[in-house]
């Protein structure tokens, strides 16, 4: 008889022991999903689009992602020429320009990407800024900052002698290699002057 009763708790003890595990899965599982369903994060590509593309409008940006799940849901962005240069496609959330653009007159665009239920329009995520950056094409040839640079050197002066400096810019972007790089060339009267890279 005393065996029989040891049987019966040691047979006893792993059911107490996992329906406390089950419990506790179950309470990690609820707080997991619970965790889940209240975390919500937009997601999208890197927003860039090269200048003065010449292909048929509109250009494709970036896509604009929510992670919230709803039938209702309609993507709007708001900001720098939103709705005119830059509109968002509400159900899928790509971005599209509807003008070429041109980085020398505007770089980059800041916009607010928002997700509302079209049902009674409030938002069912908070609203997050993004840019779009506008990549340079070596479009701009250089040009002089003076119409005429006036320059003089004495006679019989050495070889070598600085007579003047001239200076050039290039509005393309000088973060690009070679966009915004500059060169001199003496086209007439190279026989008796050179000029380097410096101006």
């Amino acid at each position: 008889m005393s065996h029989l009763i040891l049987l019966f708790s040691l047979f006893s003890v792993p059911v107490f022991a996992d329906g406390g595990s089950q419990e506790s899965t179950q309470n990690l599982c609820s707080n997991v999903v619970s965790h889940k369903r209240q975390k919500r994060d937009w997601i999208w590509n890197q927003m860039h689009i090269k200048e003065e593309i010449d292909t048929p409008l509109p250009h494709h940006v970036g896509k604009i992602t929510s992670s919230v799940r709803n039938s209702n849901a309609k993507y709007i962005i708001e900001g720098e020429f939103a709705n005119t240069i830059f509109k968002v496609e509400e159900t899928s959330g790509d971005v599209y320009a509807f003008e070429r653009l041109d980085r020398e007159k505007k770089a980059e665009y800041e916009l607010t990407a928002l997700i509302i239920d079209r049902t009674n329009n409030r938002s069912l995520e908070r609203p997050s800024k993004f840019i779009i950056k506008v990549y340079d094409i070596n479009d701009n040839a250089p040009v002089f900052v003076q119409k005429v640079f006036n320059g003089s050197v004495p006679e019989m002066s050495p070889v070598g002698t600085s007579v003047t400096k001239v200076t050039a810019v290039d509005a393309d972007d000088p973060t690009v290699s070679g966009h915004a790089t500059v060169t001199y060339e003496v086209t007439t009267g190279g026989e008796y002057f050179t000029i380097d890279d410096s101006g």
